[in-house]
C-alpha cells in the first residue's frame, strides 16, 4: 500500500508527504474507531465509559457506599486512564446516570443531573455527587478473577482492563451511539429479560436463527414509554441486516374530551413538543385546538393536555397531524456497528451479536473457573505442607531452632517444595490443628472436583452460564416499557384543504378555457355571463376544500385547489394564466371527486380506455402530467366517474351507430397510458375521422341510456340494452335505422 521507507545518511526514515499524511490519517481513523466512538461487544462500553466505571470501582464508590463529588471521579479518570477534556469525560458520566437516557443506568447520581426536557441542564461536576448503581456490579464483580486481559495505561504507570467481564450483553441493554471516521453506530437499548432469554436460547441452540431469536427479543425497549409502531416485518429486517430505523410515537388517551399525552418517544422533550404545537396554533394552522397545558409533575412525569375547540373535532385526525408535524412521532436510526471479539468494527445482525457475546461469556466463565481452580490447587499444595508439618511438629520446630538454613533442611527432610517450606516458616506453628487442616482440604477437594467437572464438560459449563444469566434476570429484570403496537392512526399532516371550510361549489369551464367557481350546487352554469365570443363548455360539482382536475386535448391532466379559483360573480380567469399546457392544446373537461380513491374512466374516441384513481390525475406542477396516450388521429373523451366497479356497465357508441355494452370490471385499473380496447374501430377509419367513438356512458345494470341522433332519440333498458352486450373490444351491434348517426348518450334516472 505504501512505498518502502528510505533512510538518509543519519539513519532517519524518509517518506513522501503523500505516504506520511495517508498513514497518519489512517492511524488517527483507527484510533477514533477503536478507542473512542464504538462500543465493544464484550461489555458494551466505549473506552471513556469503561474507564469511568473502573475508576469509580477503584475509588470504592460501589453501590451502597457514600457518595463522592463527581469532580473526584473525573480527576482520577483523566489523571490515570483517559487524558482528554474534563467536560467530555463528565458528559459521558452524566449520560450513564440519566434514567431517561440509559435503560439501565450505571451511575447513581445525587444532585442535578439534568432532566428529560433538557438533558444538558446538569450541574457542574463540583456540585454533583455520584457512586456506582447496583447494575454496575454486573460489569465489575468478576474483574479480579483472571477473567479479562489487562494493559498499561497511557503513561505505563499502572494497568487497566481492556474490557470488563460483563455478566450480561450490555451492548444491547443500554445501546450506544457515536460517530467515528467513515462509520457510525446507533444501537438502541433493549429489555434485560428478553435479551437474557435470547442468550439462554442461543446456549441451547448454537444454530439459532434471527427469526427464532426474535421470538425472545420483541424489539428495542427505550427508557421512555412511547409506543413502537414499526411492523414485525420491519423490525425483523433491521435485526437481520443490522441497519434500519425504528418508528416510535407518543402514547395518548382521551379524558373528558381532552387529549392527554402521557408518554413521549425516546430523547424527545415535552417542552419542545409544547413549543412546536404552540407555533402552529400561533400560525393559525391548528384552528381546531383551543388550549394547551403542561400538567406534568412527580406523579405524572409526562402529562400534556390538548383542549379541542369543540366536541366535533376529529381527535384521530388531529393527532395524525401532530404526529406528522411534531416530535410526537420519531424515527430512531439503527446501525448495529460495534467492535467484535476479534477487535474489528463491523455491522452485525442480532444472531451474530448474541452468538459472539455468548462465546465471550463462555470464555470469561471458563477463565474465572480456571483462575479459581489454580487458587484451589495452590491452597491445597500449601495445606499438604502444613499437614506434614503438623504430623512432625516437634521435629519441624527442632529444625527451625537448630539449623542455620531451616528452609533447605525442611525441603530435604520432608520432601517439601520451596513454596510449602516458606509457608510453614511464615505460619505460627502453635496454631496448627489437624482437624482444621483436613476440613479445609476436604472442602477444597470438593470444590476442585466440581471445578474440574465444569471445565471438562462443555454442557456443564453452558448450564452454569445459563443459571447465572437467569439469576441476573431475576434480580435486575423488569417489564418492557416500550410497547410494540399496531398503529391505528396514520401520521398525516393537515393539507391546506383540510384547514378550509367544506362548502359546496360548482366549477365552470368555458369554451375558451376560462375558469370560475360559484358557491352552491343550485346555479345554472348556462345563464352565467361569458365574454364575447365565449360560452359555456362543461361544469362539475364538489366542495371548496377539494382538488379540481382539468383535462386538455393532448391527454394531459392538471389540478388546482377549488378554493383558489376565482369567483363566479365575474367572468373568471383564463386557465393558461395558472397552467402551462403544450402548444395547441385546449382544455376540454373539468372533474371533481368525493375522494382521491374515486375511480375514473379515461378514454379516447379511438375506442381505447382504462380506469384510474382520481389521485392519479392530480398534478402539482403547472405543466401537468401525462394521463391518456392518444392513438394517431384520436381525441380525448370527457372522463366519467365510476360508482360501482363491480356492477356498472360501459356503453360505447360510434358515430356510425355501432354500440357495445360490457361490464366495467373488464377494464384494467392503470395509472396512465393508452388503455385497453373498449370497442373495435379500424385505426385507418379513426385517422381519417370516418368513424370514432362519439360517447361513452357508465350505467348501473338496471339503468337506462338514451341515444340521441339529431331530433330523434331511443331509450334503452333491461333486455333492450342487453341486446348490445358483448365482450370488451368487439365491434358492437348496429343501432336501428335512423339512429346510425349518433350525437351522444345520456344516462336517465
Amino acid at each position: 500500500m505504501f512505498d518502502e521507507p528510505r533512510y538518509n545518511d543519519d539513519g532517519n526514515e524518509v517518506r513522501s508527504m503523500r505516504d506520511y499524511t495517508e498513514m497518519a490519517y489512517l492511524n488517527y481513523s483507527m484510533y477514533v474507531i477503536l478507542d473512542r466512538a464504538l462500543p465493544n461487544i464484550s461489555d458494551g462500553l466505549k473506552p471513556v465509559q469503561r474507564r469511568i466505571v473502573y475508576a469509580m470501582s477503584e475509588l470504592g464508590l460501589k453501590a451502597g457506599s457514600k457518595y463522592k463529588k463527581s469532580a473526584r471521579t473525573v480527576g482520577d479518570v483523566l489523571g490515570k486512564y483517559h487524558p482528554h477534556g474534563d467536560s467530555a469525560a463528565y458528559e459521558a458520566m452524566v449520560l450513564m446516570a440519566q434514567s431517561f437516557s440509559y435503560r439501565y443506568p450505571l451511575i447513581d447520581g445525587q444532585g442535578n443531573w439534568g432532566s428529560s426536557d433538557d438533558p444538558k441542564s446538569f450541574a457542574a461536576m463540583r456540585y454533583t455527587e455520584s457512586r456506582l448503581a447496583p447494575y454496575a456490579k454486573l460489569l465489575l464483580d468478576e474483574l479480579g478473577q483472571g477473567t479479562v486481559d489487562w494493559g498499561p495505561n497511557f503513561d505505563g504507570t499502572m494497568d487497566e482492563p481492556k474490557v470488563l467481564p460483563a455478566q450480561i450483553p450490555n451492548v444491547l441493554l443500554n445501546g450506544s451511539s457515536g460517530i467515528a471516521v467513515g462509520m457510525a453506530t446507533d444501537i438502541p437499548p433493549h429489555n434485560l429479560r428478553e435479551v437474557v432469554s435470547a442468550c439462554v436460547f442461543m446456549l441451547d441452540n448454537a444454530k439459532a436463527t434471527d427469526e427464532e431469536l426474535l421470538e425472545h427479543i420483541q424489539g428495542p425497549d427505550f427508557p421512555t414509554e412511547g409506543e413502537i409502531i414499526s411492523s414485525r416485518e420491519e423490525i425483523a429486517e433491521i435485526y437481520k441486516t443490522g441497519r434500519g430505523s425504528i418508528k416510535q410515537r407518543a402514547r395518548w388517551s382521551v379524558e373528558n374530551g381532552e387529549v392527554i399525552i402521557s408518554a413521549l418517544p425516546y430523547q424527545v422533550s415535552g417542552a419542545r413538543i409544547l413549543e412546536q404545537i404552540a407555533e402552529q396554533m400561533n400560525g393559525k394552522k391548528l384552528p381546531m385546538l383551543a388550549d394547551l397545558r403542561d400538567e406534568s409533575d412527580h406523579e405524572n412525569p409526562t402529562r400534556l393536555v390538548l383542549v379541542p375547540r369543540s366536541n366535533r373535532v376529529d381527535l384521530d385526525a388531529l393527532m395524525g397531524h401532530l404526529l406528522s408535524t411534531t416530535d410526537l412521532e420519531k424515527n430512531h436510526r439503527v446501525n448495529l456497528n460495534m467492535i467484535g471479539i476479534d477487535g474489528r468494527p463491523a455491522v452485525k445482525s442480532l444472531r451474530t451479536i448474541i452468538k459472539e457475546w455468548v462465546n465471550f461469556r463462555l470464555i470469561t466463565v471458563r477463565r474465572r473457573l480456571q483462575y479459581r481452580l489454580d487458587k484451589v490447587d495452590a491452597r491445597l499444595h500449601l495445606l499438604d505442607g502444613l499437614l506434614i508439618a503438623f504430623l512432625n511438629l516437634d521435629e519441624v520446630i527442632h529444625i527451625i531452632r537448630t539449623e542455620d538454613k531451616p528452609k533447605e533442611e525442611l525441603m530435604k527432610r520432608f520432601e517439601l517444595t520451596e513454596i510449602q517450606a516458606d509457608y510453614i516458616l511464615d505460619t505460627r506453628l502453635a496454631r496448627l490443628e489437624e482437624m482444621k487442616i483436613k476440613g479445609e482440604q476436604d472442602e477444597l477437594q470438593s470444590e476442585k472436583q466440581e471445578l474440574e467437572q465444569l471445565l471438562g464438560s462443555a454442557v456443564r459449563l453452558k448450564t452454569k452460564v445459563k443459571k447465572e444469566l437467569e439469576a441476573v434476570a431475576e434480580e435486575f429484570g423488569d417489564d418492557r416499557r416500550s410497547k410494540i403496537v399496531e398503529s391505528q392512526i396514520t401520521a398525516r399532516a393537515f393539507s391546506e384543504e383540510d384547514l378550509l371550510t367544506s362548502d359546496p361549489v360548482t366549477v365552470v369551464l368555458s369554451e375558451k378555457g376560462w375558469i370560475r367557481a360559484a358557491r352552491g350546487h343550485d346555479i345554472d352554469p348556462g345563464t352565467l355571463n361569458y365574454k364575447s365570443g365565449d360560452g359555456y363548455l362543461i361544469h362539475t360539482y364538489g366542495k371548496s376544500n377539494q382538488q379540481v382536475v382539468f383535462i386538455d386535448s393532448s391527454g394531459r391532466s392538471y389540478s388546482l385547489g377549488a378554493h383558489t379559483l376565482p369567483s363566479a360573480r365575474g367572468q373568471g380567469e383564463p386557465l393558461t394564466g395558472r397552467l402551462n399546457p403544450i402548444s395547441g392544446a385546449q382544455f376540454i373537461s373539468v372533474l371533481m371527486a368525493p375522494s382521491d380513491d374515486q375511480l375514473v374512466l379515461m378514454a379516447s374516441d379511438a375506442g381505447y380506455g382504462y380506469l384510474c384513481k382520481f389521485s392519479d390525475l392530480l398534478a402539482n406542477k403547472k405543466a401537468g402530467k401525462a394521463a391518456l396516450s392518444l392513438p394517431k388521429g384520436a381525441k380525448v373523451l370527457p372522463p366519467v366517474l365510476i360508482e360501482n366497479q363491480e356492477a356498472d356497465l360501459i356503453v360505447a357508441v360510434s358515430n356510425e351507430g355501432r354500440m357495445l355494452v360490457f361490464p366495467i370490471r373488464d377494464l384494467p385499473v392503470l395509472g396512465k397510458g393508452k388503455g385497453n380496447k373498449i370497442i373495435s374501430i379500424p385505426s385507418t377509419r379513426v385517422m381519417s375521422r370516418e368513424e370514432f367513438v362519439v360517447s361513452i356512458a357508465v350505467v348501473p345494470v338496471d339503468g337506462k341510456v338514451k341515444v340521441h341522433s339529431g331530433k330523434r332519440h331511443l331509450l334503452l333498458k333491461g333486455e333492450e340494452l342487453a341486446h348490445y352486450q358483448g365482450e370488451r373490444g368487439r365491434r358492437g351491434s348496429k343501432l336501428p335505422r335512423g339512429l346510425q348517426r349518433v350525437d351522444n348518450l345520456t344516462v336517465e334516472d
